[in-house]
């Protein structure tokens, strides 16, 4: 919300208190925000359109793809992949079904379920890599300078480490 929306009789604190977001902050918020979606989205819509894989399975899989393994806590790879407990477990009952994802019970304590990337689940993978990295370069990288991406980092890092400091 801007400063003019604030005159204009918008929600703040009583006090006076709110730090209303200037035109500037105003138009790079809705600039990364925007972009940030659209570029998802177009991600999303190729990887489905070439593989048959939403974005969201194609990151379960790089996540299980990537620990020793290629098997990690249910709870944790629902962290990891920013996703709630349930819809996480329904995106693995998916990949399970493609044979691409396994449960297994936790040898450490027997309570904890495990996911497991298949061979099959690896091989699908890296089909759908080079679709995933051929995206991202030519819709984010391709567009920016080397001081951009230098600059994206860096914000990226900040943010990071102020909202997620494990």
């Amino acid at each position: 919300m801007t400063t003019e929306v604030s005159r204009a009789g918008g929600t703040g604190s009583p006090d006076g208190g709110t730090r209303w977001l200037d035109a500037g902050e105003q138009r790079a918020w809705r600039a990364w925000l925007y972009s940030s979606q659209l570029l998802n989205d177009r991600l999303d819509r190729e990887l489905m359109r070439a593989t048959g894989i939403p974005h969201a399975y194609y990151e379960i899989l790089v996540q299980l793809s990537e620990t020793p393994g290629r098997q990690m806590r249910m709870s944790e790879l629902a962290d990891r992949c920013l996703s709630s407990r349930s819809r996480l477990s329904h995106a693995v009952s998916r990949l399970e079904e493609r044979g691409w994802v396994r449960r297994q019970e936790c040898a450490e304590d027997g309570r904890g379920l495990l996911a497991v990337l298949t061979d099959e689940g690896f091989t699908a993978l890296e089909a759908a890599a080079p679709i995933h990295v051929e995206g991202v370069r030519t819709h984010l990288f391709d567009q920016l300078s080397p001081e951009q991406v230098a600059a994206m980092r860096d914000i990226g890092e900040t943010l990071l480490r102020h909202l997620d400091p494990d």
